[in-house]
């Protein structure tokens, strides 16, 4: 159930006639793993935080740093030094005291990677790099845990969901061969702020739409957005039959 504290400050989600106090109970009930604490982690954790979600992990082995603060919202200079994702769980908890939020400031790999993934209802891929989106991709087919992945560099994003307990739904390795990618970092190619928000906020959209069961997902669909151009395309995604990962 919701008290009198929690419908005043949902109230404007409880307005919704399709979300209602079924989706927010949802949001309420829902564990979510937040890999990555940057760019895109920022306004993920901030925005699922604010919304309602019962138990937020934010993992990142990172600290702010002063090139971060033209993108990362959730940071000022005071956290320069500090790790990501301590600073970003407080700032998660200040705006909303009465949900739960883990910092892990280890590299989420291995057994410990395949623990935390198994141990939530969802997970969002913040990261940047294709190592780790890999070993994600990974760890949530074989819990069959949906994945919401973004990703965004120079004034181009992308966002779609991977749901494995869907049979249709292809996964990351559907798409992306695990041989011959490169990382390509903002440090070395730039990406302008803004960006990271909108393709963020994207993410924490369809996450709520996961959890809650309402809308439409972005399941075998892929929003890429030029920004510069103000462009969204949309391209449809099919599993790959002969897929390593997910056949």
């Amino acid at each position: 159930m919701l008290d009198d504290n929690e419908l005043l400050r949902y109230s404007r989600q409880l307005l919704l006639p399709r979300f209602d106090v079924d989706g927010q109970l949802a949001l309420k009930q829902a564990s979510v793993l937040v890999v990555g604490s940057g760019g895109l982690g920022c306004p993920v954790a901030l925005y699922l935080g604010a919304a309602g979600v019962g138990e937020l992990i934010l993992a990142d082995d990172d600290d702010v740093e002063l090139a971060n603060l033209q993108r990362q919202i959730a940071f000022d200079e005071q956290a320069i030094g500090r790790p990501k994702a301590e600073e970003l769980a407080a700032r998660v908890q200040a705006i909303n005291p009465d949900i739960m939020v883990t910092a892990r400031i280890d590299r989420l790999e291995g057994e410990a990677l395949v623990e935390a993934v198994g141990g939530v209802d969802l997970v969002l891929d913040c990261t940047d790099n294709f190592n780790t989106r890999f070993a994600l991709n990974r760890a949530c087919v074989a819990a069959k845990v949906p994945l919401v992945s973004g990703a965004a560099i120079r004034g181009e994003g992308q966002v779609t969901v991977y749901d494995s307990r869907d049979e249709s739904s292809p996964c990351y390795h559907c798409l992306y061969p695990e041989q011959g990618n490169e990382d390509l970092t903002c440090s070395e190619a730039g990406v302008i702020g803004p960006l990271v928000g909108m393709i963020g906020a994207t993410q924490a959209m369809e996450a709520i739409k996961v959890i809650s069961g309402k809308g439409r997902p972005l399941v075998g669909r892929l929003l890429i957005l030029d920004a510069w151009q103000m462009e969204w395309r949309e391209m449809k995604l099919a599993r790959d039959p002969d897929c390593p990962v997910c056949s």
